[in-house]
C-alpha cells in the first residue's frame, strides 16, 4: 500500500502527464481513479468481491451525478445557445446596438461587450459566444480600423462572461457538487458579473479616448439621427417597450385576481407584481410611459426609434422567460432552461427563421458538447470519489491548515491553485476534483478574517466561494497556454491573426479580471447585496 502523500503526488503528476500526451480529461481522470484504488487497497479486497468493494464507490459517485435532475438543464442551455447562434436573433441584436452606439468613440467594442452580456444572460454558454462574436463583431471592428489587440481582447474577454452571469453552467455544476442553492448562486453572481462587464466597458472608454487611433469613428450615414435626437428616439423605444410590459403585467394581475390565485395566505409569499395592490402601480406606470411616448417624444420619433432598436426585443424576451421564471418562483432551473428553448424556438418560428436544418444542426452540436461534458463529469466524479475514499481531502486539509498561514493566506493559496489548474484543465474537472477538498477547509476558517472590508455571514461562505471560483475560471478562459477562448476565436478569425496575436490581446483584460477577483476577496459581502 502507498501512503497518502505519495499517492497524492502520483495523482497530480499523472494528471499533468496524461493531459500532456493528449489523453482527454474524462478518460485520464477515470484511469487515475482506478490507479488510486489499486495502489491503496490489496487486490483481493479491490477485485475479490466485485460490485461490493471500493470500486463500487466509483459507480455510486457517477450514478449520483448522472441522476441529478438539475443536470438536465445543461444540454437544454447548450441547445438554446446553439439555436441562438444559428438564427438571426443575435445578428439583429448586434445591428440594433450598433445603431445606438456607432457614433461613440469605441462604440462598436462597447456594443460587442453589451451583446456578450445579453448573450450570457440568455444561455450561459462560453464557447458559442466567442465564436458568434468572432463571426459578427471582429470583421466589422477590423474593417473600421480598430486596434487588433483591442478587438481581440474585447471579443474573448466579453465572450467569457457566461461563466459569471446567470444562468451560468459553471455555477450550476458548482451547486450540484457542493449541494449549494443554485438560485442563491445566480443571485449572488449578478453584481460581480456586471461589475466585471463594467470594468471592460470603462477600460474601452478610457483607452479609446486616451488614444483615438485605437477606435476610429465610422463615416456618418446621411440622414442618421445624432445627439439629442437619437437620445429621444431611444427614450421612445424604451418607453414603448415598457408600455407592452406594463400591459402584460396588468393582464397577468387581473387573471390572478379573477382566479383567486393572488389571495394572501399564511406561509406563502405574495405573487410578484401579481397582487391586487399592484394593479394601481402597474396602471400608473403604463400611463407614465404612454405620456412619454405620445407627449414627450412623439409618435413619429418613437416609431423611428422602435425600428432602430427592435432587434433587442427578442433577446430581452428570452432573458425575461429564463430568469423571470426562476426568480418569479414559477419554475426551477431545469424547467426554466426548457422554457428558454421553447421561447427561442417560438421566436424563430415567428421570425420565419427556424428551419429543420437549424434545429438538426443545433441538436448535433448539443450532443457533441453535452457528451464532452458528461464524459469529463464521469471521470472526474470517479477520481474525486476514489481520492476521498483513500483519505485525500483530509490529508490536503491537514497539510494546508498545518502550514499555519493566515486565513487570507490560505485563500490566496487556493486562488493560485485555481489559476494554475485553469491553465491546463477544464473547469468541470476542477469543480469535481478540487471543490470537495477546498470548500470544507474554507467553511472551517474564521469568518471574521475573510476579506478586508465589510463582513460576511458564515451561511454565505459556500456561495461566496462559488462566485470567487467562477471569477477564477474567467481568467482561465484567457490564460495561456490552453486558454479555450483563444482557440474558439482562432477557428473563425482571419488567417493573418495568429494565436500569439490573440494571447497578446488578452493581457489587459486578464489584468481587469484579476482586479475583479481581488475586489471579491477584499470586499466579500459584495455577493450578499441581493441575497
Amino acid at each position: 500500500m502507498v501512503d497518502i502523500g505519495t499517492l497524492s503526488l502520483i495523482v497530480l503528476l499523472g494528471m499533468f502527464a496524461l493531459l500532456a500526451i493528449g489523453m482527454p480529461l474524462g478518460f485520464a481522470s477515470a484511469f487515475l481513479a482506478v490507479v488510486t484504488l489499486s495502489l491503496k487497497f490489496p487486490p483481493d479486497l479491490l477485485w475479490g468481491d466485485f460490485g461490493r468493494g471500493p470500486l463500487s464507490v466509483l459507480g455510486q459517485a457517477v450514478y449520483r451525478q448522472m441522476t441529478n435532475y438539475v443536470l438536465i438543464s445543461v444540454p437544454l442551455f447548450i441547445f438554446m445557445a446553439a439555436m441562438l447562434e444559428r438564427s438571426g436573433i443575435a445578428r439583429d441584436m448586434y445591428s440594433s446596438l450598433n445603431v445606438w452606439m456607432s457614433r461613440m468613440r469605441g462604440g462598436i467594442a462597447i456594443a460587442t461587450s453589451i451583446m456578450a452580456v445579453i448573450m450570457a444572460a440568455m444561455s450561459g454558454i462560453i464557447g458559442g459566444e466567442v465564436v458568434l462574436l468572432g463571426l459578427i463583431a471582429l470583421p466589422q471592428m477590423l474593417r473600421l480600423g480598430y486596434d487588433r489587440n483591442l478587438a481581440i481582447g474585447t471579443i474573448c474577454a466579453s465572450g467569457s462572461l457566461g461563466t459569471m452571469i446567470p444562468p451560468s453552467i459553471v455555477l450550476i455544476f458548482y451547486g450540484l457538487v457542493t449541494e449549494t442553492s443554485i438560485k442563491a448562486l445566480f443571485t449572488a453572481s449578478f453584481l460581480p458579473g456586471f461589475m466585471l462587464a463594467s470594468f471592460f466597458i470603462l477600460y474601452i472608454l478610457i483607452r479609446t479616448r486616451a488614444n483615438t487611433s485605437l477606435a476610429p469613428l465610422p463615416d456618418p450615414i446621411p440622414g442618421e439621427p445624432e445627439g439629442s435626437e437619437k437620445g429621444l428616439m431611444f427614450l421612445g423605444f424604451i418607453s414603448r417597450f415598457a408600455m407592452w410590459v406594463s400591459g402584460v403585467l396588468f393582464l397577468r394581475a387581473v387573471f390572478f385576481t379573477m382566479t383567486g390565485d393572488n389571495t394572501i395566505r399564511e406561509n406563502e409569499d405574495p405573487i410578484t407584481l401579481g397582487m391586487v395592490a399592484d394593479i394601481p402601480w402597474i396602471v400608473g406606470a403604463f400611463v407614465i410611459f404612454a405620456l412619454i411616448v405620445f407627449v414627450v417624444v412623439g409618435r413619429e420619433r418613437t416609431q423611428r426609434g422602435w425600428k432602430m432598436g427592435k432587434g433587442l426585443i427578442a433577446p430581452i424576451v428570452v432573458i425575461g422567460v429564463v430568469l423571470g421564471s426562476i426568480y418569479g418562483g414559477i419554475t426551477g432551473i431545469t424547467e426554466a432552461a426548457g422554457m428558454g428553448v421553447i421561447a427561442v424556438f417560438a421566436i424563430g418560428i415567428i421570425r420565419r427563421e427556424m428551419t429543420f436544418d437549424i434545429v438538426w444542426d443545433s441538436l448535433i452540436r448539443t450532443l457533441k458538447s453535452t457528451g464532452t461534458i458528461i464524459w469529463v463529469t464521469i471521470g472526474a466524479a470517479a477520481l474525486a470519489a476514489a481520492y476521498t475514499l483513500v483519505g485525500g481531502p483530509t490529508y490536503v486539509a491537514n497539510m494546508i491548515i498545518g502550514a499555519e498561514l493566515p486565513t487570507m493566506g490560505i485563500i490566496l493559496m487556493m486562488m493560485l491553485v485555481f489559476l494554475i489548474m485553469g491553465m491546463f484543465m477544464d473547469w468541470v474537472g476542477i469543480v469535481l476534483l478540487i471543490m470537495p477538498v477546498f470548500l470544507p477547509i474554507v467553511v472551517r476558517l474564521p469568518v471574521e478574517e475573510i476579506g478586508l472590508f465589510g463582513s460576511i455571514e458564515a451561511r454565505y461562505i459556500p456561495i461566496w466561494f462559488g462566485v470567487v471560483f467562477c471569477m477564477n475560471m474567467q481568467v482561465s478562459f484567457l490564460s495561456p497556454p490552453f486558454g479555450p477562448a483563444a482557440f474558439y476565436l482562432k477557428s473563425v478569425a482571419p488567417p493573418e491573426i495568429s494565436l500569439t496575436d490573440i494571447f497578446r490581446g488578452f493581457l489587459p483584460f486578464i489584468c481587469l479580471q484579476l482586479l475583479a477577483l481581488s475586489t471579491l476577496l477584499i470586499w466579500p459581502n459584495i455577493i450578499t447585496m441581493f441575497l
